[in-house]
Order: C-alpha cells, then structure tokens, then sequence
C-alpha cells in the first residue's frame, strides 16, 4: 500500500511505499496526517522531486470516479458515493415551515419582487452535487502534486432517448402539445379510463395519482397515472399495492446537462491545467485495454496513462450529512407527545457516523441511542450489529464528510 507524503510546510510530493513511512514515522522524521489514504507530513526538508501526475475525473450524478497516475504506475484510485437526499429533506423542510406560518403568522399577501433567480443559479440538489466534485478533487490534490486535470463530460439529447426517430421541427413538438395542462395529457393518454380496475367499480370521477411520491418524483407525466376515485382512496387506505412503475426518468441525464460545463469552468477557475473529454471515447479505451466497466476503470482511462501500472485497490468513499437539523418527528404519537428526532450529539464518547471496531470488523455507526446502544454497518449496507452496548466498541476515527474504505479491485473474470 502507498503512504502519500507532504513536505514540511504541507505541500505534496510523489507517495512512498508503506515500509519506507513506517521507518521515517519510527525515527521521528515524519507524522502521520490522515489514515485513510494514510498521509504522513515530513519533519525535515526534502528535495522535492515530482513527477508529472495526471488525474483522470470520471463526473457522475450519484457516483464520481477517481485516478491519479504517472506514465509508470497508478498512485490513487476511488470511487465516490454521492448523496441522494437533497431533494426529500428539501422538500419536507417545505412542508414543515408552510405548516407553522400557516399555524402561527397573519395572513400576508404574495410578493411576487423576490421571485427572479440570479444569474448562474442552481438547484441546491445540482449545487451540491457540483460542490462535491470539487471537494474530492480538491482532496486528491492535497496529497498528489497533480500537474493535469482531465474530466468526461457528457452531453445528453433526452428527446432522442425518449424518441430515437425525433428530428427537425418535432423538437419543439413535444408529446403534450395540444393539451391545457399535465392532467388533461394523462387522463387523455390513459383513454379516460381507470389504469387499476379498468373501469370495473362504476366510478366515473377520476383522479390523477402521483406513482412515485410528489415530494421526490414530481409532476412529469411519468410518475402520473389514472385511478377512479374509489380506487384511489382505497390505495391510500392500503387496501391493494399498484402495480404500475414510473417510466422512464431522465433526472440524472437532466444534471450532467446542466453541471458539465460549470464543473469545468469552476476547476479552470482553480488549477492551470484542465481539459475535458467524451465518454465514447472512454469506452474504446475500456473495451480496448479489456477492462471492466467501473468508476474506477474509466477514471484510469481518462487519465491517459494507459501503460500504468494498477493499483490493487481503491478508495470507496462515501458522502453524508453534517446536520440533522429536524428537532421533531413529523408524525404526532398517542397522546399529543412529539418525539424527538435525535439522540444526543455525543453518547457515552461516541457519534453519528464515527469508525469503530465492532466484533472484529472496522465499520460505521449508522444509529444511536441514548441508552448507549449503537447500529454499525459497513457501507455496503450489511449490518454488523443492529444494537450493540458502547462498552463492545473500540473508536478508530471520528466522523467525516466522507466516509473511507479499502476495497480490493475484484479479479478479472474468466469465461
């Protein structure tokens, strides 16, 4: 495993192998910094020899491909899990403040002066997204002296997907042409008609029913459907499960539309050297070079570096939130009692998201309770211990934005 190395006033020089930074940390002329990638700053002055580092970005919506690489060998490798729950907790904070100036303000009459977007605004789901590309970018060049910033940006022609025979002037004939509104389309496109009991019950009021949730699914005609009335009330009384899915959803396609080029235009802004590519030509490199298709793997594309050496494992990272800023649960319990939404910031020295060893194993605390009883998993999901006593936890590191993990680069598979 590679130890990355920073020179006595923090800047980055080219990483050392672990051997080497266990001897420089026993005889004191090294500290460590991080431990995972494991970081060590040097004590004393150094020559500062570097080699031209290119870092191949592998941009993404949920997930962001990383890696660094000379001409010889590979020097790091991630992949990074992006959040995704931007648009719920925006969403029900919406609600919950519509709620209590509701409950507890006079009526104040609508201003419409405040309402203009300024320019170069983003959607905070988009905004976010974007600032975590240059926070792990930014990570990776604290470490590495990275001469070279090559991104895969992606251009997405989503009336093409959703009508590949689409051309000419039908681009500005989309398929609600004709129609007043969202519902006149759907109750048209479902032929008046009642998509769970086909008409059956009698019901000739009809209602449109959101499949996914409005709250992160929206109003496109994808997530809409046609229920009677008596269907539809008897869905949300549970009384039978639909078995109609949303169609196609083009959001991911939708932000890299948007992101791409103020991603470049942000890191030009910062580093000197930084240039984009396309992803058709990450793909013949791929299928060229008899790689599989992962995050990781088109980031070492990317980069350029064909003839490096690979690294035998990689980074997984994966991205939480900081705050948890809800002081009640939405939902009121018997009684009129409204439970807390949290535990204690710290219990019994532990917190949300802090490393531990658990039954042997090094994972995350993904659950806490005052009483000191804890839920460690790993972050592949799998659960360890869904309450295990503080006094059968041993802390490795405290929180982090990202959270870290080695994982082996899996075998090629032979067929």
């Amino acid at each position: 495993m590679l130890a990355y190395v920073l020179n006595q006033y923090g800047k980055p020089l080219m990483p050392c192998k672990a051997v080497k930074a266990r001897i420089l940390l026993k005889e004191h002329k090294a500290k460590v910094m991080r431990r995972e990638p494991f970081t060590i700053q040097l004590l004393y002055g150094s020559s500062s020899y570097k080699q031209p580092v290119t870092l191949g970005v592998d941009a993404g919506s949920k997930h962001i491909g990383l890696s660094a690489s000379t001409k010889q060998k590979e020097l790091y490798s991630a992949d990074v899990e992006l959040r995704a729950d931007i648009v719920e907790l925006l969403s029900t904070r919406r609600e919950l403040r519509r709620s209590r100036r509701n409950r507890k303000t006079r009526y104040r009459p609508a201003r419409f002066d405040n309402r203009k977007k300024p320019e170069g605004w983003l959607a905070p789901s988009v905004l976010n997204r974007l600032d975590a590309h240059l926070s792990v970018i930014a990570r990776v060049c604290k470490i590495l002296p990275v001469k070279k910033i090559i991104v895969e940006t992606a251009s997405f022609d989503i009336q093409k997907i959703h009508t590949p025979e689409i051309r000419g002037a039908e681009y500005q004939q989309g398929e609600q042409l004709g129609f007043w509104n969202v519902r006149e389309y759907v109750l048209f496109r479902d032929g008046h008609i009642c998509q769970h009991c086909k008409g059956k019950s009698g019901d000739k009021i009809l209602n449109v029913h959101h499949i996914e949730s409005r709250k992160t699914g929206g109003d496109a005609p994808n997530n809409l459907i046609t229920l009677c009335e008596s269907c539809h009330k008897a869905y949300h009384a549970e009384n039978f499960e639909l078995k109609h899915k949303r169609g196609q959803s083009f959001k991911e396609s939708a932000f890299m539309g948007i992101m791409r080029w103020v991603l470049l235009d942000k890191l030009r802004e910062i580093y000197h050297d930084v240039q984009n590519t396309y992803g058709y030509l990450t793909k013949n490199s791929r299928i060229r070079l008899g790689l599989s298709k992962t995050h990781c793997t088109d980031a070492y594309c990317i980069a350029g570096n064909h003839n490096a050496v690979r690294l035998s494992y990689y980074w997984y990272q994966k991205q939480v939130r900081k705050h948890n800023r809800q002081i009640h649960k939405m939902k009121i319990m018997k009684g009129g009692k409204k439970k807390r939404n949290q535990s204690p910031h710290m219990v019994f020295g532990f917190r949300l998201f802090d490393k531990v060893i658990c039954k042997g194993k090094t994972e995350f605390i993904f659950g806490r309770r005052s009483s000191g009883s804890f839920c460690v998993k790993g972050l592949d999901g799998k659960q360890i211990s869904a309450g295990i006593s503080y006094k059968k936890l041993k802390l490795v590191g405290k929180r982090q934005t990202y959270l870290t993990e080695r994982r082996e680069v899996a075998p090629p598979s032979h067929s």
